[in-house]
C-alpha cells in the first residue's frame, strides 16, 4: 500500500493510495521501455504510450480492512448503485499490479473501488455532461474522503472530464467479469435492470429531460428493505404522486419509489433537488414513463 498525492504532468486527480506492492524501478523500467520502442515502431498511440500486455487477475472480494482510520468493507452486492464523485489516475501507477494482480494500463477503461469485487464491471454515468461508460473494476481506491471511484485515465478522457480532473458521476454494478482465475463470489452473472453499452464501447449519452416526451418522474431510490421504501414514501408524500415499482437486479428484489407523473421539467428539478436535500443523494430524473433511463437534469454546482 502506498500513501500520499502523486504527480502528473497534467491536469487531474492522481489519488495516490492504492492497494498494490511496490515495484522496483529498475524491473519495470526496461520493459516499458521497450514496449514503448516497440510502439513508435507501429505507430504511435494517442496518448503517446505503448498498451502494456492484457493480464488475467483473480477473483477477489476480500476482507474489511482499514487506511487512514476508515473500515473499508468488501462485499459482492448486485443491488449496488451510488452517486458520488470520480477522480482519475494515470502515469504514476502504469505497469503496476492492482490489487487483484492485473496490470495497470492507464489506456484501457478500468477503475478502482473501494468496496466491490474484483474484477466487476460497472456503468460510469457522468452527470454533469450525460456520457455513461462500462469499466472494469480491478482495483482498490480511491482513499480520499468524499471520492466514489477512480478512473483510468483513459475512462476519464471518454467521460470527458480528464481536464477537470473531477466530476459527479453514478455508479451501477453491472455483473462480475467472467474473464479472471478462480471462482466468482456467486455463480453466473448479474443482469442489469437497463441495456448499457458494451466494455469498451463508446461513451453514450444521456438526452436533456427537456428534449424527451413528458411525463416526467422523479426515482427516490430502489430499495431492498421495504420499510426503507415505504419510510421515503412517506417522507416525500405531496411533493408528486407515488408509486412503488418492483424489480429485479441480479437476483435481488428491490422496490423504487417514484415520485410522479409530473408535468413539467421545470416542476420536476425542483423536486429533484428538494429530495436530494432530504437526504436521498441518488435520486434522479426520468422522462417518458415507467422504466425510462435518466435524464439530465440541468448543471450540477462546481465540484471547486
Amino acid at each position: 500500500m502506498r500513501s500520499g498525492r502523486a504527480p502528473h504532468d497534467g491536469a487531474g486527480a492522481e489519488v495516490g493510495l492504492r492497494m498494490t506492492g511496490v515495484r522496483g524501478k529498475s524491473r519495470g523500467f526496461g520493459a516499458l521501455a521497450l514496449l514503448l520502442l516497440l510502439a513508435a515502431c507501429s505507430g504511435a498511440r494517442t496518448s503517446g504510450e505503448a498498451s502494456l500486455p492484457q493480464t488475467r487477475g483473480v477473483y477477489k472480494v476480500g476482507e474489511p480492512y482499514a487506511v487512514n482510520g476508515r473500515w473499508y468493507r468488501p462485499q459482492y452486492d448486485p443491488a449496488y448503485e451510488a452517486v458520488g464523485i470520480a477522480s482519475w489516475y494515470g502515469a504514476a501507477f502504469h505497469g503496476r499490479r492492482t490489487a487483484n494482480g492485473e496490470i495497470f494500463d492507464r489506456n484501457r477503461l478500468t477503475a478502482a473501488h473501494p468496496t466491490l469485487p474484483l474484477p466487476s464491471l460497472v456503468e460510469v454515468t457522468n452527470l454533469e455532461n450525460g456520457r455513461r461508460l462500462v469499466v472494469r473494476v480491478n482495483d482498490r481506491g480511491p482513499f480520499v474522503d468524499g471520492r466514489l471511484i477512480d478512473l483510468s485515465e483513459a475512462a476519464a478522457r471518454r467521460l470527458g472530464f480528464r481536464r477537470k480532473g473531477l466530476a459527479r458521476v453514478r455508479v451501477r454494478f453491472l455483473r462480475l467479469a467472467e474473464d479472471a482465475r478462480g471462482r466468482p463470489p456467486r455463480p453466473g452473472p448479474v443482469r442489469a435492470e437497463r441495456s448499457a453499452p458494451a466494455e469498451g464501447d463508446a461513451a453514450g449519452r444521456l438526452r436533456r429531460c427537456e428534449d424527451l416526451a413528458t411525463p416526467y418522474f422523479v426515482q427516490l431510490g430502489a430499495f431492498r428493505d421495504t420499510a426503507r421504501a415505504r419510510e421515503a414514501a412517506r417522507r416525500t408524500r405531496g411533493l408528486a404522486p407515488i408509486r412503488f415499482e418492483s424489480t429485479m437486479r441480479g437476483e435481488v428484489r428491490l422496490a423504487r419509489v417514484v415520485l410522479g407523473p409530473i408535468a413539467s421539467a421545470a416542476v420536476a428539478r425542483s423536486i429533484l433537488d428538494r429530495v436530494r436535500r432530504m437526504g436521498y443523494p441518488e435520486a434522479f430524473l426520468s422522462a417518458g414513463g415507467r422504466g425510462a433511463a435518466p435524464c439530465l437534469a440541468g448543471r450540477f454546482p462546481s465540484l471547486g
